[in-house]
């Protein structure tokens, strides 16, 4: 974690590089704190029968609001910073996110499958709570990793 927070100070790092970084570790950290409660009340019973939407919904309602506030944080301690998106962010912004929506349709057509087949609620509601999880991480990681290399070039 520190050296994340030394990357974010020390490089010249773009608004949109600062914002991928939050949204991979909230998402990260939100969904671990997820499963840790989930995983902590399963007690020797059935995993399907733990309940889950408190714990879904709390950690989901706290990964935005962390989010707002960190980016919040973020313009409050580097007010002068530009917010302008020249078009190198906006081309990793565009490729990150069709990296990230590839994992909701995955997510999304999984659970309409489980649907469909008469599964539980609760792998249906978690593939789509993970999908949406893997969308804000491999996202994210994409766009850091354009960030910090080049942009690719077809």
């Amino acid at each position: 974690m520190s050296k994340i927070l030394y990357i974010l100070k020390e490089r010249a790092v773009t608004h949109e590089e600062k914002r991928a970084w939050i949204m991979l570790v909230v998402s990260v950290v939100a969904y671990a704190v997820y499963l840790a409660v989930v995983l902590s009340r399963v007690g020797g019973g059935a995993l399907a029968d733990v309940s889950y939407a408190g714990p879904l919904l709390w950690t989901v309602g706290g990964a935005i609001v962390t989010s707002i506030v960190a980016e919040i944080a973020m313009g409050v301690v580097n007010p002068r910073a530009s917010r302008a998106k020249d078009e190198r962010d906006k081309e990793i912004g565009r490729l990150g996110d069709h990296v990230g929506q590839s994992f909701v349709v995955i997510g999304a057509v999984s659970a309409m499958l489980m649907a469909l087949a008469g599964w539980d609620r609760f792998w249906i509601a978690n593939v789509i709570y993970l999908g949406f999880v893997l969308s804000a991480v491999l996202g994210s990681v994409t766009k850091v990793i354009v960030y910090r290399g080049s942009f690719p070039q077809w």
